[in-house]
C-alpha cells in the first residue's frame, strides 16, 4: 500500500543577513511564503528495514538524496524496524532557491512519522529537521512564516493569497558560496512583523553575491521589471537562482509567463499559507 504527498515550493519575500555567528552559519530574517506548487513523494512502507529510492532523482546518489537521508534520520532516531520505498516526480527545480529539497525532506519525515507510527511531535520533527537543512524545518511548520535565527525560529504571517511569475535561469547557484562571497551585505535585524503589509524593505542581501557569481540572474530580474502588472520589484528568491514578480491576478501573471524568453524555465503558482500537511501537523502539536 503507497501513499502520495505532496511537497510544495517556497520563495523568499525578502532576505537581510543580520550576522554571521560564532558557529560559522548566518543570522537572518526572511519570510517564506509556500506555493502552490508541488514537487510528489510517493512512499510504500515494508517490514524488512531497508529505506530505498526507487525512482526520481536519478542525477542524485542515494545516500546524497535528502528524502533518502530524511527517513534514515527518522528510522535512527526512533528505532523503528520498519522501511520504506520511496519515489519522487521533481517539479521544483534544483538549486534554485525555491527550497525543494528541503521540502521534499521534510515531507518525508512528516509522512512516514505517520506511516511508520513513530508519533514524533511536530516540534519534535522540526529539530530533527533542521540536521538535515536550515530550511526544513518551515515545511514541516506548515505555514508561511517570518523566520528569524538560521531560518528555524518562526512565527506565523498571513499573506495575501497573490499569483506570482516564477524564473528559473537554469543555473544552479551554491548557497554555501553565496554565504561566503566578498558581495554578501548585510542589514541590521528589523522588528517583529506582525503583518506583510508592514514590510517595507524588500531586499534580498544574497542578491549581488548571486550576480556577481551568475549574470543571467540579473538579466532576468531586468526583464521581469519590464513585465505589466506587476506588484513592486522582482526579487531574487533565497541564494538564487530563482526570481519572481508578484500579481494581482492570474490572467495577469500567466501573461507575463508567455513572454519569458524559451531559454528559462517558469510557471506561474499562487500564494497559499498552510501546506497539504497542515491538517496533519496541526493534530500532532
Amino acid at each position: 500500500m503507497s501513499s502520495i504527498w505532496l511537497a510544495p515550493a517556497k520563495i523568499n519575500l525578502f532576505l537581510h543577513i543580520n550576522n554571521k555567528r560564532k558557529d560559522g552559519y548566518h543570522s537572518l530574517q526572511t519570510i517564506f511564503q509556500l506555493l502552490d506548487y508541488y514537487d510528489e513523494l510517493k512512499l510504500s512502507i515494508t517490514n524488512n528495514g531497508v529505506i530505498k529510492r526507487i525512482s526520481g532523482n536519478e542525477d542524485v546518489e542515494q545516500d546524497q538524496d535528502l528524502i533518502v537521508q530524511a527517513a534514515k534520520a527518522l528510522q535512527q532516531h526512533t528505532g523503528t524496524t520498519l522501511g520504506a520505498n520511496l519515489s519522487i516526480v521533481k517539479n521544483i527545480p534544483m538549486g534554485g532557491g525555491l527550497g525543494g529539497g528541503s521540502s521534499d525532506a521534510a515531507t518525508t519525515l512528516v509522512a512516514l512519522n505517520q506511516l511508520w507510527d513513530t508519533k514524533l511531535t511536530q516540534v519534535q520533527l522540526m529539530k530533527l529537521g533542521l540536521s538535515l537543512g536550515a530550511d526544513v524545518p518551515v515545511f514541516i511548520f506548515a505555514k508561511s512564516a517570518w523566520a528569524e535565527g538560521m531560518g528555524e525560529i518562526l512565527s506565523t504571517v498571513k499573506t495575501p493569497n497573490h499569483y506570482f511569475l516564477v524564473v528559473f535561469i537554469n543555473q544552479h547557484t551554491s548557497t554555501k558560496e553565496i554565504f561566503s562571497h566578498y558581495a554578501l551585505t548585510v542589514s541590521k535585524p528589523q522588528g517583529k512583523i506582525a503583518s506583510f503589509s508592514e514590510l517595507v524593505n524588500t531586499h534580498n542581501d544574497c542578491l549581488q553575491a548571486a550576480i556577481t557569481s551568475e549574470a543571467e540572474i540579473g538579466v532576468a530580474l531586468e526583464h521581469l521589471d519590464t513585465c505589466a502588472n506587476h506588484i513592486g520589484q522582482a526579487r531574487m528568491s533565497g541564494t538564487g537562482s530563482c526570481v519572481f514578480n508578484e500579481f494581482l491576478t492570474e490572467k495577469d501573471a500567466l501573461a507575463a509567463a508567455k513572454k519569458v524568453p524559451k531559454k528559462w524555465m517558469s510557471f506561474v503558482s499562487r500564494a497559499i499559507n498552510t501546506s497539504p500537511i497542515h491538517s496533519w501537523a496541526v493534530a500532532k502539536r
